[in-house]
């Protein structure tokens, strides 16, 4: 009881420093009056072509000399490449128009800008670590009027979105208004920035000289808009700076960004699974409480062996129902795949819930990803060489080499096919051949030798004996009624651990595909939690099932069962592309579907490896309960 107060005391502290600092480790940075300010810019990205691409491969002003700025592994797999810029902010002074640069364009240079405000590319800036946001008026569920954030603001636009507008033109944004908000208090020694807002402007420049700020840039109600459907043109690049007050800390500053507006539809995604589960808990726990309570009982009454012949159910099958599975050496590499991804899961949720994986630490949640599944590879091997332990193997050796490569083998195939369709269309998010260097190394020099150390552990583990003995002559298994075949019993399984996830799906396909952030990670380790009771109780309740059919071939269908969720993840991502998405190219539509295909392969070892567990557990515990002659 002393050691459970313990920690309960010590989780409490650990929540109260969480609270206490800021946990994404970047430190707030006082400006003091006049300070550079340096503004950073990223890749210019559209949801119409998901690729990216660097922000210089537009001719727009450069500064002297272009210095790549990229922080972690995680940005560069996320295609961000964050570089220097021309524009010179100073702290706490004010700008009404200045002068980046004037540049004459010709028609080819004119016409890949205006290639990219059709697919509707958009500008990023970083202005100490906070993204530049353009404001976006909305109506809430309950017709309240707010204001939300985008990331990011738009190249250009075109004639017919503008009012007035000549349909066969296309404009490009040449001046941006930015507004820079800031705290301070007598206890700092600067400005904190605490807000980057910015809006757009299409300006048609008067000609001037030199660095002459044009006259256009205080008369803009009059002034047409700057566009790049000509020959030729001289386009004049300006911005003006205002900074303003606001009393917002600067640990609250990413609100604004991360402002749930639909927290009634999350709400509603749990209720909804909770639904699932409690009706799933119902028919396990009839099953557990009545059904098998009576089956166990009246086996336990039965008084000669003739009777016990006589009898029907899962009992007769106890002879076989511990016989190993065909293609038993895959099974259990994808049963140690499974474990390793999802105590990864765990493990990312848990530093994600506790805030160090905030938004703020850019490309923070995919390098703790890549990092926490390259250490895993112990668990994988272990459980994997355990269960292979189990049915009798003898291949160690290429037990273990396909644990530490069937999976990641898989996932780098489709990325580097994917990174091979980016470089072709020469996108920043093709991943430089250095990192992928760098990933192999991290696969072979830290996760093969992981697995293998695992691997080790597990088969000098020792083999917990089944509860029953295995008959010689495998027991013939009768003919089934139609809707307990193994395709469409498995299919049917996996129709409610997605029913489960799926409104959540929804939100994080558009966190990834419309560049939306995610950060509710308090709902999506509920769902998680949800999902993963959901996929034991399902399995459970249809394996037993199949052995009261006296159908014994459990293994592979207890994997399958919870696994097939992956399969209607697929397919609603199928339906999301075609309702939700505006990609028309055939490249982006293969990054669509690569990069769904890599997201249900994981989610495929992991809901199956859960199913597996519950359903291996409950088979043990319900023959361990009955006297076999």
């Amino acid at each position: 009881m002393k050691i459970i107060n313990i920690v309960i005391i010590s989780l409490l502290l650990l929540i109260n420093y969480s609270y206490s600092f800021y946990l994404p480790g970047v430190a707030p940075k006082d400006y003091l009056d006049g300070e550079i300010v340096p503004l950073k810019v990223n890749s210019l990205t559209s949801t119409h072509t998901q690729m990216p691409y660097l922000y210089y491969s537009l001719p727009f002003c450069q500064p002297e000399e272009i210095e790549d700025m990229v922080e972690n592994l995680g940005e560069i797999l996320m295609g961000d490449r964050i570089e220097n810029s021309p524009y010179r902010i100073e702290s706490g002074i004010d700008s009404e128009c200045k002068i980046l640069c004037h540049k004459t364009y010709s028609k080819e240079q004119l016409k890949i800008f205006a290639e990219r405000i059709e697919e509707d590319y958009r500008i990023n800036l970083l202005l100490d670590n906070l993204p530049a946001a353009t404001k976006k008026p909305m109506i809430d569920s309950s017709g309240k009027k707010i204001t939300i954030y985008d990331v990011g603001f738009p190249l250009g636009r075109k004639g017919k979105d503008i009012e007035g507008g000549d349909e066969n033109q296309v404009y490009i944004n040449n001046h941006i208004n930015m507004k820079i908000f800031y705290h301070t208090a007598e206890a700092l020694e600067g400005r904190r920035i605490v807000g980057f807002e910015v809006e757009p402007e299409s300006i048609q420049h008067s000609t001037v000289e030199n660095n002459e700020v044009p006259s256009t840039c205080f008369q803009r109600a009059s002034t047409i808009p700057q566009s790049v459907s000509v020959d030729s043109a001289t386009i004049s690049w300006t911005y003006s700076v205002k900074w303003e007050f606001r009393n917002i800390k600067w640990a609250s500053r990413w609100d604004i960004y991360l402002l749930m507006t639909e927290d009634q539809i999350h709400w509603f995604s749990i209720i909804n699974s909770l639904m699932i589960v409690l009706f799933l808990t119902g028919m396990v726990a009839m099953i557990m409480m009545r059904t098998l309570h009576a089956d166990l009982k009246r086996y336990k009454e039965m008084e000669t062996l003739e009777e016990a012949q006589e009898e029907t159910g899962w009992k007769l099958v106890h002879g076989d129902v511990f016989r190993p599975p065909a293609n038993s050496m895959l099974l259990s590499v994808l049963i140690g795949t499974g474990v390793q991804v999802l105590v990864m899961t765990l493990i990312t949720m848990i530093f994600a819930v506790l805030g160090f994986l905030s938004p703020a630490n850019r490309g923070g949640l995919m390098t703790a990803m890549v990092v926490l599944f390259v250490l895993m590879g112990s668990p994988a091997g272990y459980f994997s060489a355990r269960l292979y332990n189990e049915f009798k193997g003898k291949s160690w050796k290429r037990n273990t080499i396909l644990t530490s490569i069937l999976f990641p083998g898989f996932v780098f195939v489709v990325f580097f096919i994917l990174n091979f369709v980016l470089a072709f269309e020469k996108s920043s998010g093709a991943v430089p051949f250095g990192t992928l260097v760098a990933l192999i190394a991290l696969w072979f020099g830290v996760s093969v030798p992981l697995v293998f150390i695992g691997s080790y552990f597990g088969f000098k583990a020792e083999v917990t004996a089944p509860p029953v003995r295995t008959n010689q002559i495998p027991r013939q298994v009768p003919e089934q009624v139609w809707y307990m075949r193994p395709t469409f019993s498995i299919l049917m399984g996996g129709i409610l651990p997605f029913g489960a996830v799926f409104i959540e799906l929804f939100f994080i396909l558009s966190s990834i595909w419309l560049h939306q952030f995610y950060y509710i990670f308090g709902f999506l380790s509920i769902v998680l939690m949800i999902l993963f009771l959901t996929c034991a109780e399902i399995t459970i309740v249809m394996c037993y099932f199949q052995l009261c059919s006296e159908d014994y071939h459990w293994w592979w269908r207890a994997y399958l069962t919870s696994g097939s969720s992956a399969l209607y993840m697929f397919l609603y991502s199928i339906f999301y592309f075609a309702t939700k998405l505006q990609i028309n190219k055939f490249a982006s539509s293969l990054l669509y579907f690569g990069y769904t295909l890599m997201m249900a392969a994981g989610f495929f070892v992991v809901t199956g490896t859960v199913g597996f567990y519950a359903c291996y557990y409950f088979i043990r515990k319900i023959y361990a309960s009955v006297k076999v002659e």
